[in-house]
């Protein structure tokens, strides 16, 4: 069974300082902890992944925010909006974050991989089509479901988003194409005020789950396996893509959440056992938020185990 793991160094070139949430040692503390599981680390298939393209960006985003990014970028960068910092290398490592999830797909369509988990930052999930948010600066997961249905003709594509925070970039990136069905599990009240249950999006392909702080652990994967059952009823996908925000994980400073390693098995090992019934297990996931590094790094080698 082959995953992938993969990662870019240009992605420690996003500088946001070390006194922001969304700093390099997020990203530095996956391979810290993945030493201490050699078996694991021989596993994996290790690729570096691509930059991806303004033309690969442009499925998702208006391409004069596309060159307005990297412009700031080229100009030693600054502030896109109160919580998005850029830097010199921000351009490099957010198509680097962005063609990384893009390889994924590729290679699940491919072959060369079953699965694959891209290691990636800046995040993506709360970047809008002409503007970024929330620490993001391009829509990496709704990039990469754009991309499988034009590169690799997905008739269908799901996204789960179990970070902390409501996926609102991916889903307004998403929600007027029908083929693809996006599932968020989010804290409500919380930033970023959006994803309410009753909102579907335009085509009714959007199952958003609001789900109180500091509830019973079980509570919120069961919630967000009924809702990932809902949206699939009677609708197969060809690719299942995960924004893996570890932000849901009990003591997160960002978040309210009680989950713990054994409910990121669970909840990997369930997605995993539909992808396999749906498409011969296609998966890519893709790191989102998770601001407790140590943490985070035990997270993302615990996905990894179970993705295998």
């Amino acid at each position: 069974m082959t995953v992938a793991y993969i990662s870019h160094a240009d992605c420690g070139r996003h500088d946001t300082g070390w006194g922001h949430p969304e700093h390099v040692g997020r990203l530095r503390a996956i391979p810290r902890a993945l030493r201490n599981d050699f078996e694991l680390f021989q596993s994996l298939e290790h690729v570096e992944g691509r930059h991806a393209t303004p033309e690969d960006l442009a499925l998702a985003h208006d391409r004069s925010y596309v060159e307005r990014v990297r412009d700031i970028a080229e100009q030693g960068g600054g502030k896109l909006d109160p919580d998005t910092v850029t830097s010199e290398g921000s351009w490099d490592a957010a198509t680097a974050s962005a063609g990384s999830v893009l390889d994924g797909v590729d290679m699940v369509f491919d072959g060369r991989a079953q699965r694959a988990f891209a290691a990636v930052r800046p995040p993506g999930h709360h970047a809008l089509r002409s503007r970024a948010m929330g620490f993001c600066l391009f829509g990496n997961v709704a990039v990469a479901a754009h991309y499988a249905r034009q590169m690799h003709n997905a008739a269908r594509v799901l996204i789960v988003d179990w970070d902390v925070h409501h996926g609102n970039g991916t889903q307004a990136l998403v929600e007027h194409e029908p083929a693809i069905r996006f599932v968020s599990m989010h804290q409500w009240p919380w930033y970023p005020g959006t994803g309410a249950a009753d909102d579907h999006g335009p085509h009714r392909s959007v199952w958003n789950v609001p789900m109180p702080a500091a509830l019973e652990a079980s509570v919120y994967v069961d919630s967000l396996t009924r809702a990932v059952d809902a949206a699939t009823s009677a609708w197969t996908p060809d690719l299942v893509l995960i924004s893996a925000g570890f932000d849901s994980l009990n003591g997160d400073p960002l978040g309210g959440f009680t989950l713990e390693m054994d409910h990121v098995e669970l909840l990997t090992r369930q997605m995993v056992e539909r992808a396999t019934a749906w498409c011969g297990g296609r998966l890519v996931s893709a790191l989102e938020g998770g601001y407790a590094p140590d943490r985070l790094g035990e997270a993302c080698v615990t996905h990894l185990r179970a993705l295998r």
